[in-house]
């Protein structure tokens, strides 16, 4: 009975790919402001502060120039991340290796004691023989473009700005979501408040999703702990 049960109980967990909550309605959105705080190490203390001053100057080295609106450069402002992926990796690995050994060794012997003698041969051989084989293939392609406004949520001892944002859009019941973090220099902003994302140190880019299409993707929960657990 108890074995019944408990197959029973891991059928009903397999069949659980849906969160309760979501039961009947589509996924929720995370709250306006979540995307903000980004989880990070704390840098090392080698930055120095190359802010200068000039009183009599009209001129900041931060901005872009007298004629358009200055770069983000402080907490709060919004710069426009621009994201355009197009990588393509391919390797190709093969390895073959062999060895064989082979050792003989021979023996005779004879002996005699008042009249009693014995004589004899013996044989010893031994051959041992290993090899080994192996291929990998790798063939990459990742394409992306996409377009995201971040906030700068720290500035750093160096004038360098620590930026972050996050996107939700939701079609039907599906909500795909792209969240951009990293290190940004003021000056590779560009007079537009855009940046490329290959300018942006310690890049950290994700894209996905949640909803009833990414819930048919992957394993339901009773079949991943199964996989976790068994030892086969």
């Amino acid at each position: 009975m108890r074995f019944v049960v408990a197959v029973a109980s891991v059928c009903l967990l397999a069949a659980c790919a849906t969160r309760p909550e979501d039961l009947g309605r589509e996924p929720t959105m995370t709250p306006i402001g979540s995307g903000i705080a980004v989880e990070r190490e704390p840098l090392p203390q080698v930055f120095r502060n190359t802010t200068s001053t000039a009183p009599n100057s009209t001129w900041s080295n931060t901005s872009a120039d007298l004629f358009t609106s200055p770069r983000a450069r402080q907490v709060g402002d919004i710069v426009t991340v621009n994201i355009q992926i197009d990588d393509k990796a391919q390797f190709d690995n093969a390895s073959d290796r062999s060895r064989v050994s082979s050792v003989d060794a021979g023996l005779s012997y004879g002996f005699a004691f008042k009249g009693w003698q014995a004589d004899g041969t013996a044989d010893v051989g031994l051959e041992s023989s290993s090899s080994s084989q192996g291929q990998g293939t790798i063939d990459r392609s990742e394409k992306l473009r996409l377009s995201v406004a971040a906030i700068v949520t720290e500035v750093l001892p160096n004038g360098n700005v620590i930026i972050s944002g996050s996107q939700e859009v939701r079609v039907n019941y599906e909500v795909r979501v792209l969240n951009i973090a990293g290190i940004v220099r003021p000056r590779d902003i560009s007079p537009r408040n855009t940046i490329s994302y290959d300018k942006i140190a310690e890049a950290r880019v994700s894209y996905g999703g949640r909803g009833r299409i990414m819930e048919v993707q992957q394993p339901a929960y009773g079949q991943q702990i199964f996989d976790a657990v068994t030892p086969f």
